[in-house]
Order: C-alpha cells, then structure tokens, then sequence
C-alpha cells in the first residue's frame, strides 16, 4: 500500500510541475490543483494509513492502544482541501477576468497586463528622482 501512494505522489508531482511550467494559465491552474492533491497523499502515506483501531479509549483503559490511527494527518488534509478548493476557484475567477479582458489566456500574449513600455513610462524610468524633481 506505500508502494502505491509513493508512485501516486511521485506521477501527481510529475505531472503537476509538467503542467506549472506551461505558458497557458488554465494548464497552471490544474497543475497547482495537481500539485495540492499530490501533498495531501503524501501527508496522508505519512500518516500511517492502513488497518488500525480509531483513536478512541476503551471502557477501563487510561490510555489509547499501542496501534491506533493518527487523526491529525487527517485534519490536516481535510482543512487543506477546503483551502486548496477556495483557492482554486478564486484562481479560476482570476482566469477567467484574464480572458475576458485581454481575449488569450497565453502568459506570452499578456504584455499589456505586465506594463508594456510606452515612450513616456521609458522616459519616465531613465529619468534620475533629482531630474524628475527639475521638470516638475
């Protein structure tokens, strides 16, 4: 069973850094969704998973038992995708306002979001604060 979710995180990893080094923003965004679901396995594998008794105390017992299951990976996952499910459709949001304002959704085609150098930003950048001082 670790086997199996070493090779899960390792070709969810694989794929998401695939898919984060592309230079279009929805292959981004499933790439980060990739990237979290790839987290949440590897803390769950961290987590001991496999057959044991819930962390609860026996009727008598002062103590839990020598094999119970960790719950705090599994707190930790769960709040991680709630987060990860909000941000994701705040990042989708972000996408989508992208495309409709600037019709391409290509990281390359996006030079107008960047602040493409007009002649008057140029000069206003190889001016010096003292020289922008004297022609104001």
């Amino acid at each position: 069973m670790d086997g199996l979710f070493i090779v899960m995180v390792g070709a969810l990893v694989a794929a998401a850094v695939y898919l984060l080094l592309a230079r279009d923003l929805p292959r981004v965004l499933i790439g980060f969704v990739l990237l979290g679901t790839g987290v949440n396995l590897a803390i769950l594998a961290a987590g001991r998973v496999g057959a044991m008794v819930p962390p609860l105390v026996p009727p008598g017992s002062s103590a839990l038992p020598d094999v119970v299951a960790n719950p705090l990976p599994q707190a930790l996952i769960l709040t991680a995708i709630v987060i990860g499910f909000g941000l994701t459709a705040f990042a989708l949001m972000l996408v989508v306002k992208v495309y409709a304002r600037f019709r391409t959704v290509a990281a390359d085609d996006l030079t107008e979001a960047e602040g493409a150098a007009t002649p008057a930003a140029a000069t206003l950048a190889s001016q010096t604060p003292l020289t922008r001082q004297e022609a104001a």
